[in-house]
Order: C-alpha cells, then structure tokens, then sequence
C-alpha cells in the first residue's frame, strides 16, 4: 500500500508528453508568411579616409556619389604613397638626398656623354664645360621631376580645399559635380591645410634654388667658352679652313700684285 502511494502506475509513467504548440496555426489563413522586402543598399562618403586593411573607424555619415578613387581623400592616400610624389611629404634629409642622388645619376649617365661627344668643344672638349654641360643637364632633370611633384599636389589640395568635387560616373561626357557636407568639408579642409600647404611650399622653395643654380650654370657654360683666335694672328686674311691663299691667287692673281706668296 505505501508502494502504491509513493510511485505513480506504470500506464502514467508510458504516456507521452504534451506536444509544444504548432507554430503554423498562428499563420494567416492562407498559410503564406509575410516576408519584408529587403531594403535598397546605398553607397556612402565615410566622414574620416579608410584605414590600410580597408576598415573605418567612424560609422556611415551622409550619401556620397563620388566614385572611391575620385574622393579627395583618397586621391590624397593614393598621392602620399606613389613615387616620386612621396619624397616631398618625407623628411626633409631624405627628400633633398634623393633629389642630389637622382641629379648626379642623370648627370653621370646622360648628361656627361652628351656633353663629351656634343659640347661645343667637340669630342673630349675641356673639363670645364664638361663639368658644367653635366651638373647643367642633372639640375634640369631634377627641375622637371619637381614640377611634376608641384602640379599633382597643387591638384589633390585644390580638391581638398574645394566646397564641390567633380567626378566622372562612368566616363568624360557624363561628368557631375557634388557639393560637399560640413562634415566631409571640414575634414578636407583640414587636410589640406595641415598636410598639403606644408609640401606645397617645400616644393615652391625647392623650385626655386634649382632655377637659381640653372641660371648660373648656364652663364658660366656661355662665359668660360674657349677664346677664338685673333683675326689678326691670321694674317689679315687666311682663317684656317676656311680661306687659302693658293686657292685665291690663282682666281685672282691681280689681287695678290706686290705681295710675297705666303706658301
């Protein structure tokens, strides 16, 4: 009798247990579920330039047309990065190194031999107007690689500095022009100002001490040409290759009357 109390009938412990509710009765009557539409992706102007890993580190802003390589910001990483343009946002040391190493490269390989074998000297010619034919042509090289240094970043702090950006979507004849938010505004303005101007104005110093030493290599090139001889050390008339006295008498022998023959 105590068994029986303590432990309930084994018919009860076989049963099943209650089954959880059909979640298909709570449908609609036509048994379809309602699926929202997925809504429409959009392309957006990050407030601050991705990171290297291609992350950012501020959330979605304001809506952005412009293509990701037409941005001003990443024209500017993309600027910053390529070569030669990088040397003039580096260390000052490293950047007049490299342009003193690329004038004596090109002096040394290309403006020595041109100067050697088409100098005003002729072949060989002296050693200064080879000197100054070389360093001559290094400073012009150096003086066209800084120039294309100038007008890329003149280009990329325009854009910075610029309330509008003009873009292509997909080609020249279907240009646009987006008018920038506060935001993005601000932040280029402020890159700009701070990264490009500094650059910009190392880039004017360095064009012109380079003009400067142009100009006086070539005024010494021009005013150290050997001296031409005298036209009185040829006699009054022969020049060297270019009059005989043989050729002239026997044109005109009566010209040459009561005059020794020099020959």
């Amino acid at each position: 009798m105590a068994a029986s109390l303590s432990s309930p009938p084994l018919h009860a412990r076989l049963l099943p247990l209650p089954l959880p509710p059909n979640p298909g009765s709570a449908l609609p009557a036509g048994g379809a579920r309602r699926v929202a539409p997925p809504r429409p992706l959009r392309h957006r102007c990050l407030a601050t330039p991705p990171s290297r890993n291609g992350s950012s580190s501020s959330p979605e802003t304001e809506w952005c047309p412009v293509p990701l390589e037409q941005r001003p910001v990443n024209e500017y990483e993309a600027l910053a990065s390529s070569l030669p343009f990088s040397w003039a946002a580096g260390d000052l040391r490293v950047y007049c190194s490299r342009l003193a190493l690329t004038g004596a490269a090109f002096a040394l390989f290309v403006g020595l031999p041109v100067a050697a074998f088409g100098g005003r000297g002729g072949a060989g010619g002296d050693a200064v107007h080879l000197a100054l034919g070389a360093t001559g042509s290094g400073i012009l090289a150096v003086t066209l690689a800084v120039v294309r240094m100038y007008l890329g970043w003149a280009y990329v702090g325009n854009r910075l500095l610029s309330a509008t950006v003009e873009y292509e979507e997909t080609g020249w004849y279907d240009g646009q022009i987006w008018v920038k938010t506060p935001e993005v505004l601000a932040r280029d303005r402020l890159l700009g100002s701070f990264s490009v101007k500094p650059v910009l104005n190392r880039v004017k110093f360095t064009l012109v001490g380079l003009a400067g030493s142009l100009i006086l290599c070539i005024l010494l090139y021009v005013n150290t040409e050997n001296p031409k001889e005298p036209y009185d050390n040829t006699g009054g008339r022969a020049i060297p290759g270019v009059y005989s006295d043989t050729a002239a008498r026997s044109f005109e022998p009566d010209a040459f009357c009561g005059e020794p023959d020099l020959s």
